[in-house]
């Protein structure tokens, strides 16, 4: 089987863009009286505003190993991309990581103001359960419920804003501002929640749509949480050693912000190690699906490998 990553990660991309320009009309829908012309510019800022959409490919090949077009996968996918944007403008604001980049343009709070980022960001999250409720995620209830509950776990306080807390606190801001000396299982448990969470549910929220079995499920989320992991120390080789021109956003804040990584932890020898070793895991994970699984096995490669 052949294929192209980039074809089918543009595909992904261009699908959950339409879908998301489709869900951010200025038109109000069923139950809502008006949208604010700077509320719906920030949220489109902070939305639309490119990235790889790795999520939704996640969600909408995972939903593909079990038959289902990317159609039938694509409001989940951008229900998914919805909590990532909303964490990316939120992380973004001056009481949490202070970036004025992303992306390569100026961050939401810097293109508009703190308050309506903190509103986009609010009204983006909501709006992931919103699409996540209708019928057009799939017609079966059950599975929408199924849906919902595992995104909101993922994304919550024992998911990605549970892992922001570990990140803040890793940093000092609650102990008189010197960062925390982590051992390696806590930098490891901090990511896995802040980084992993989301990643790892979008590969679950493909599997939840196409209904998979216990043992696909199992192999699934091993894929996921190998992923997630590698995806994470990725970026903090990419903080090290990449440029903000090729990054998108600042660099060389982790270091800066005496941030517990693996990489601080292990040095840049040990986390490639550790980064290739979860690449061999992902893959081995997808053994069930024979060759159906060589899209995602692909893709962790790539994530592993990224300059951006």
């Amino acid at each position: 089987m052949t294929f192209s990553l980039k074809d089918r990660l543009d595909a992904a991309a261009d699908a959950t863009q339409a879908r998301l320009e489709a869900a951010l009309a200025d038109a109000p829908t069923a139950g809502e009286r008006l949208r604010p012309d700077r509320l719906m510019g920030a949220i489109r800022h902070g939305a639309l505003g490119g990235g790889k959409r790795l999520r939704p490919f996640l969600v909408i090949e995972s939903a593909a190993l079990f038959g289902l077009p990317p159609a039938a996968a694509v409001t989940a996918a951008a229900a998914v991309e919805c909590v990532h944007c909303y964490s990316l403008v939120h992380d973004d604001l001056p009481a949490m990581d202070n970036d004025d980049l992303r992306r390569g343009r100026p961050t939401v709070h810097k293109a508009y103001d703190e308050a309506t980022a903190i509103l986009a960001g609010d009204a983006l999250l909501t709006l992931a359960f919103d699409l996540l409720a209708g019928t057009d995620a799939h017609p079966d209830a059950a599975v929408r419920i199924a849906l919902v509950r595992a995104l909101a776990r993922a994304s919550g306080m024992g998911g990605m804003v549970g892992g922001q807390m570990l990140d803040l606190a890793a940093e000092g801001r609650f102990s008189g501002g010197a960062p925390l000396a982590l051992e390696e299982d806590a930098i490891r448990d901090l990511q896995a929640m802040k980084t992993g969470a989301l990643l790892a549910v979008s590969v679950e929220a493909g599997a939840i749509l196409g209904g998979a079995d216990a043992p696909a499920r199992t192999a699934l989320a091993a894929y996921g949480r190998a992923l997630g992991a590698a995806f994470q120390i990725a970026d903090d080789l990419l903080d090290v050693e990449g440029t903000t021109e090729e990054v998108g956003k600042s660099v060389r804040k982790d270091e800066a912000a005496g941030k517990a990584t693996l990489v601080s932890r292990l040095g840049l020898d040990g986390a490639r190690a550790v980064l290739d070793r979860l690449v061999a895991e992902a893959g081995e994970a997808l053994a069930p699906f024979g060759e159906k699984g060589a899209v995602l096995a692909e893709a962790a490669r790539f994530v592993a490998a990224r300059r951006s």
